[in-house]
């Protein structure tokens, strides 16, 4: 048996730290929210400036996350901490090595689910280059009943 679903409203805030040059985005999306067992998945699609759409599909456990990200732009990027994880990052002009090291993943919510907050700090080294600091913090909240 499939889990309820929410609609819900996604904040989501990234900055990146490249030796004191500071660069964030915040964006704002509508997405769905199931919760099953010891995990709860948020997907959410995006749409780039040139118009294409990037799917968005992350797995919250107690002590890891998942992104799967799909469509225009590919990579599924997990973050454990004190782990080091790989992956290919794919993008309409080639693809990305990244070397990811996860610092501290914190997810809280409220005890009848619909609310959380979601913060990790992890550097990446893209292509083997310097690492960058980089920290994603997302926030939810179930949209109000019509």
């Amino acid at each position: 048996m499939d889990a309820p679903q929410k609609k819900i409203n996604i904040i989501l805030k990234t900055t990146i730290d490249d030796d004191g040059q500071l660069e964030s985005n915040e964006q704002s999306y509508h997405g769905v929210l199931f919760q099953k067992n010891n995990m709860d998945v948020l997907i959410f699609e995006e749409t780039l400036e040139d118009g294409f759409t990037i799917k968005n599909l992350l797995t919250i456990y107690p002590h890891k996350v998942s992104i799967n990200r799909s469509g225009a732009v590919k990579m599924n990027q997990k973050f454990q901490a004190d782990q080091i994880t790989e992956n290919i990052y794919h993008h309409p002009h080639g693809k990305i090595h990244m070397e990811t090291y996860t610092e501290t993943i914190e997810y809280k919510k409220a005890s009848n689910g619909t609310e959380g907050t979601l913060a990790i700090h992890y550097t990446v080294k893209l292509n083997g280059q310097d690492k960058r600091k980089h920290t994603l913090k997302l926030a939810y909240q179930e949209e109000e009943k019509q």
